[in-house]
């Protein structure tokens, strides 16, 4: 592997199309303002490098970025780009991911709107995000101690499981399809709308009008806070051990809570059942 240290590259395409090379104690950054530093390059490993400038690892294959920073300048700065490992990495400019796939994505620290669309195939353990349409249309995800903060998250994915994360975000999971969520914390307004096949284990659910327009919904042992018009329109299994504010018009299945405030069913199409603490409400027959 040939190892280029200790150099700065701001010309375009610095590093264009290379091949089992290792980038220790760079940086991308200069006046000449070059972007597409190794588009198309394989077997790439990146060390200690200083990542200022656009569009870095563009149609990249196996590639290794370790204790490194992506800048608010570095935009889109991993796109087209398959076998990924990132490690203890800052990533901070706009539309970091996309159209990737097999990633990991370990210990790092994401400020990046628009981060991960299209992408197939990613593990994500002991990180943070900021962003805005996170993930979006993407499938496989495996994360677990993930902290998320920020806006319509999860939208449109498919095939994925997350572990002991906190999420506190408005419109998460919408459209989401065969997910599989377990010992995490959802906060945020207007959870899941139009989703199939979402599970929930162990959860807490925090936020106004959760879980609308549902299929296939289904809460195990999970509580809710500040939850109310829950579940409108939705085909769902739930066992909930908190009191709900209100719950609005369950199109199918059943609803176990000890207490709630508000039961209203004023759709005749409204079959739910709801299940208070022994009694049943609802569509019961």
């Amino acid at each position: 592997m040939k190892i280029i240290e200790g150099q700065t590259f701001d010309e375009e395409r610095a590093l264009y199309g290379s091949h089992g090379i290792l980038v220790k104690n760079c940086a991308f950054d200069g006046p000449a303002d070059g972007e597409s530093a190794l588009k198309e390059s394989s077997d790439v490993e990146v060390d200690h490098v200083f990542c200022n400038l656009r569009y870095p690892f563009w149609h990249d294959h196996r590639l290794k970025i370790s204790d490194s920073e992506m800048t608010e300048l570095c935009r889109a700065s991993l796109w087209y780009s398959d076998h990924i490992e990132i490690t203890g990495t800052k990533m901070h400019g706009i539309k970091a991911l996309r159209e990737c796939s097999d990633v990991v994505i370990e210990d790092c620290d994401i400020i990046s709107p628009e981060f991960g669309w299209s992408v197939h195939g990613m593990e994500m353990r002991r990180s943070s995000a900021q962003s805005e349409y996170f993930m979006m249309r993407s499938d496989n995800l495996r994360f677990s101690d993930v902290k998320f903060q920020g806006k319509y998250s999860f939208q449109y994915i498919a095939d994925s499981e997350f572990e002991n994360c906190t999420f506190d975000t408005k419109d998460a999971f919408w459209h989401a399809k065969n997910v599989t969520v377990r010992d995490s914390v959802i906060k945020g307004e207007y959870l899941a709308w139009y989703s199939d096949g979402l599970t929930l284990i162990n959860c807490r659910i925090i936020g106004t009008q959760p879980f609308c327009y549902c299929r296939n919904l289904k809460l195990v042992n999970c509580e809710m806070t500040d939850t109310d018009l829950c579940f409108e329109k939705s085909d769902v299994e739930a066992d909930v051990t908190t009191p709900v504010i209100s719950i609005k018009n369950p199109r199918s299945g059943c609803i176990r809570v000890p207490e709630v405030g508000e039961l209203i069913f004023d759709d005749e199409e409204a079959r739910g059942r709801v299940i208070v603490k022994g009694g049943c409400t609802g569509a019961c027959a």
